[in-house]
C-alpha cells in the first residue's frame, strides 16, 4: 500500500511539474507583449520598455524560468502586475470559494451517483429506464444554463437564496450556505447523471460474475453479497469517473461563479487573463494542478483500500 502510494505521488509531483512548467514557457512566448498590454495602445515604445524592465521581462527567458520556480517552490508565486499584490494571498482569499463549489458538488454528485447507479443495477425495470432518461438530460444541460435558471427561479424570483455574492463559512454558516447551494447544485447534475451511469455498468459487470453466483449458493445474505462483494469490486470505476469529473468541475465553476457573481478562482482567472496577469495566471494554474494531486492521492487511497488488485498495476 505505502509502495503503490508512494509511485502514485511521484507520478503526480511529475505531472504537476510537467504542467506548471509548459505554462510558464507558453505565456512567456506566444502572444502580445504582456508590458504592451498592461500600458494600452497608447503606450510608447519607450514606456514599454521600461515597463518590461520593471517586470523583469528583459532578462533571459531560462534566468526568468528559475527564479519563477524558485519562489514557486516556497510559496512565493509572485506579484501581481495589475494590482501589485501577492499572487499567493490572492489566491488564499479566492481558493476557499472555489473549493467549496467544487467539493461540496463532488460529494453530492457522488452520492447521488452512486446511489442511484447501484439501485438502478439491482432493481432494474422502470426505475432503470428512469435512470436513463435522467443521464442523458443531464448529459445535455450546460452548468452555465442551469446556473441562469436557478437564479433566476430560485434567487430573483422566489427570493429564497442571495442572487450573488458569498458569506464566508467562518462569518455564517447558514449565509455561507445560502451562498453556494445554487451553485453547487447547478454543477452537480451533469456530474451525478456521469457517475450514476458508470456505477449502474460497474455493478451490472460484477453481477455477472462467476464468484457472485458462488456467493449466493453458500447462502450468504443477500444484503452482505450486495454490500461487501458487488458494491466494493464495482466501485473503482465511479471513483475514476469521480476524478475526472472534480477535474472538470474546477473548470465549470470559472462560468458558474461568473453567474453568481462569486469571488472565486474562476473570475480571478477571467480578469486577470483580461489584464495579461501572467504571474496571477501561472499561480492559479500551479493552485489547480496541486489541488487536482491531492484529490487524486486521496480517490488512489480509496480505490486502493476497496479493491487490493489495483495496487499492482
Amino acid at each position: 500500500m505505502v509502495r503503490f502510494l508512494l509511485t502514485r505521488f511521484g507520478g503526480a509531483v511529475v505531472l504537476a511539474f510537467i504542467v506548471s512548467t509548459g505554462t510558464f514557457f507558453l505565456l512567456s512566448t506566444a502572444g502580445a507583449d504582456p508590458a504592451a498590454a498592461l500600458l494600452g495602445i497608447d503606450a510608447t515604445s519607450a514606456q514599454i520598455a521600461v515597463k518590461r524592465a520593471e517586470l523583469g521581462l528583459d532578462a533571459p527567458l531560462p534566468s526568468r524560468y528559475l527564479n519563477w520556480l524558485g519562489g514557486a517552490l516556497t510559496g512565493n508565486l509572485g506579484t501581481s502586475w495589475s494590482t501589485n499584490q501577492q499572487v499567493s494571498s490572492l489566491i488564499a482569499t479566492r481558493l476557499p470559494v472555489t473549493l467549496s463549489l467544487a467539493v461540496g458538488a463532488i460529494l453530492l454528485s457522488s452520492v447521488l451517483g452512486i446511489t442511484l447507479g447501484y439501485i438502478s443495477a439491482i432493481k432494474r425495470g422502470w426505475l432503470d429506464r428512469t435512470l436513463q432518461f435522467v443521464v442523458v438530460i443531464g448529459y445535455g444541460l450546460p452548468g452555465f444554463w442551469v446556473a441562469l435558471v436557478l437564479s433566476t427561479v430560485f434567487a430573483v424570483q422566489l427570493g429564497w437564496f442571495p442572487a450573488t455574492g458569498y458569506t464566508p463559512f467562518t462569518q455564517s454558516p447558514t449565509g455561507w450556505a445560502g451562498t453556494v447551494i445554487l451553485p453547487i447544485v447547478a454543477l452537480t447534475l451533469g456530474v451525478a447523471a456521469s457517475i450514476a451511469q458508470q456505477t449502474r455498468d460497474s455493478v451490472l459487470d460484477v453481477l455477472r460474475q462467476g464468484y457472485v453466483r458462488t456467493l449466493r449458493s453458500r447462502g450468504l445474505p443477500h444484503w452482505r453479497v450486495l454490500v461487501l462483494h458487488v458494491l466494493r469490486n464495482a466501485a473503482a470505476a465511479p471513483l475514476g469517473v469521480i476524478s475526472l469529473q472534480f477535474i472538470g468541475l474546477l473548470g465549470g465553476a470559472i462560468m458558474v461563479e461568473n453567474v453568481f457573481a462569486l469571488p472565486g478562482l474562476g473570475t480571478f482567472a477571467v480578469s486577470s487573463s483580461i489584464s495579461s496577469d501572467v504571474p496571477a495566471i501561472l499561480g492559479i494554474v500551479v493552485v489547480g494542478a496541486v489541488t487536482v494531486v491531492i484529490v487524486n492521492l486521496i480517490l488512489d487511497s480509496v480505490m486502493a483500500w476497496l479493491n487490493p488488485k489495483v495496487r499492482t498495476r
